[in-house]
């Protein structure tokens, strides 16, 4: 993942996460990125400060003990705080689901299993949205099956 700084054609700025420069490129070109303050689809990106590198703490006991050359641990999933996410950001989730929800079937605790049927052509082709353990998000990513998790945040009337 890669993040960028990112102003609008009216000077708003704000910031966005992506895939690589090349998914940023394509959104751009596509008209997909909006100013979260302004809705202007006319988006580049903005002078950034280079990332410094921190200075690294010693390690834990826990880790000092690890031996040489054992697999990392899995990074543990991070819970945010809806209080923590900025207003502009909050309100982009809300567009977001708002769009998922006009446009996409609602699968509940089947998502995996619908997801693997329409990889594998035995169902439509279509939007589907609904919940997974991170157990079967890791699965479906290994068979190859597309998907994308988006931070559920309340709806704007809720």
């Amino acid at each position: 993942m890669i993040h960028y700084d990112l102003r609008c054609d009216r000077d708003h700025a704000f910031d966005g996460w992506f895939k690589d420069s090349a998914a940023f490129d394509c959104q751009a070109g596509l008209g997909l990125l909006e100013c979260p303050a302004c809705g202007s689809t006319e988006v580049a990106r903005a002078l950034m400060a280079p990332a410094l590198a921190k200075r690294r703490r010693p390690p834990s006991p826990a880790q000092a003990a690890k031996p040489a050359g054992a697999a990392p641990s899995p990074p543990q999933p991070m819970a945010v705080s809806e209080a923590r996410i900025p207003d502009q950001v909050r309100a982009v989730l809300q567009r977001l689901r708002t769009e998922v929800e006009r446009n996409c079937d609602y699968v509940g605790p089947d998502f995996a299993e619908e997801a693997r049927r329409i990889h594998r052509g035995e169902s439509d082709r279509r939007g589907i949205y609904g919940e997974t353990t991170p157990d079967q998000a890791e699965t479906l990513a290994e068979e190859g099956v597309q998907f994308s998790r988006i931070p559920w945040v309340p709806p704007a009337d809720g």
